[in-house]
């Protein structure tokens, strides 16, 4: 039996993936959901409560614009938490590396990186772009473990979304909770993306200076456990990955408007990684300045 929590900010969208859960997830459920269409409370807020409030052990966390693609997709889910006990939380895209440079769950910047898996229909209601199956499971796997998993439909237990609550007083908007939420369950549990739920997601993120403005939150109060290395990379190379990647940020922040102060304020949050250890954060200030005088 599953919870099915939601934050909706359009009744018609609501009403309908309420029918489409209800058509095709096969197994008893409830759904909570709860109408924000002026944001009075931020997306971390409302999951927290839907979690108080749910009535079982297996909760999905899923954003309003999305279809439910695979028949009895409910029974899958219990199968995977059944069959995992180490599993804190599943997505249906992550990152096998989530970088300590400020991004999403996925960094493209950077010149060596962990895979990106994924099993969605992506749909494109910004750019106007023609939807498209993403799937991508270079290693050919069931359930393929990650760093961080997107956030528009997740699944987790109760006891752990209790246990490790979504940080409202940190995150007060609609982004970066899912990176967040990832790391706080992956100190504990696995995270991990599956293949065997199929949806479409009609819509891309949206990387607006509030996202960035999140994110930053969620990378300043990680520093001391990022980079994330789910999938094995080579820890003696992440330095020299890194700074290349955070020469690129400084670049793009820099021609976008961000001060150098501002900037070596991202580099004062990161000093704690473990790949800065000794005085090799100071390398990331001589970046920054080359980058600045540039």
């Amino acid at each position: 039996m599953i919870s099915v929590i939601i934050c909706s900010a359009d009744p018609a969208a609501l009403q309908l993936v309420k029918e489409n859960v209800a058509e095709t997830i096969g197994t008893d459920h409830e759904i909570i959901a709860f109408a924000n269409a002026n944001a009075e409370k931020g997306i971390c807020e409302l999951y927290n409560e839907g979690t108080k409030q749910a009535k079982y052990d297996i909760l999905v966390f899923m954003h309003e614009d999305i279809e439910m693609k695979t028949v009895h997709w409910g029974a899958r889910v219990l199968e995977i938490f059944a069959g995992n006990p180490k599993l804190g939380l599943v997505g249906v895209a992550g990152g096998g590396y989530k970088s300590l440079v400020p991004s999403s769950w996925y960094n493209a910047d950077l010149e060596v990186n962990g895979g990106f898996y994924c099993n969605l229909i992506q749909g494109f209601k910004h750019s106007g772009r023609e939807a498209f199956l993403d799937y991508r499971n270079a290693k050919n796997e069931k359930l393929t473990k990650v760093a961080s998993i997107d956030g528009c439909w997740m699944a987790t237990k109760k006891e752990v979304a209790l246990t490790h609550p979504f940080d409202q007083n940190l995150l007060k908007h609609f982004h970066a909770y899912d990176i967040d939420f990832s790391l706080a369950v992956g100190r504990q549990y696995d995270v991990a993306v599956t293949y065997g739920v199929l949806l479409s997601h009609f819509s891309e993120g949206d990387f607006s200076p509030v996202w960035e403005n999140e994110i930053s939150k969620v990378h300043k109060k990680w520093s001391a456990v990022l980079p994330v290395n789910a999938d094995g990379l080579d820890e003696k190379s992440l330095l020299r990955y890194e700074r290349r990647a955070f020469k690129m940020y400084f670049e793009r922040k820099l021609d976008q408007g961000k001060t150098y102060k501002e900037l070596m304020q991202v580099c004062w949050n990161a000093r704690h990684s473990r790949i800065f250890k000794g005085l090799k954060w100071y390398k990331m200030y001589v970046d920054l300045w080359r980058v600045w005088r540039k």
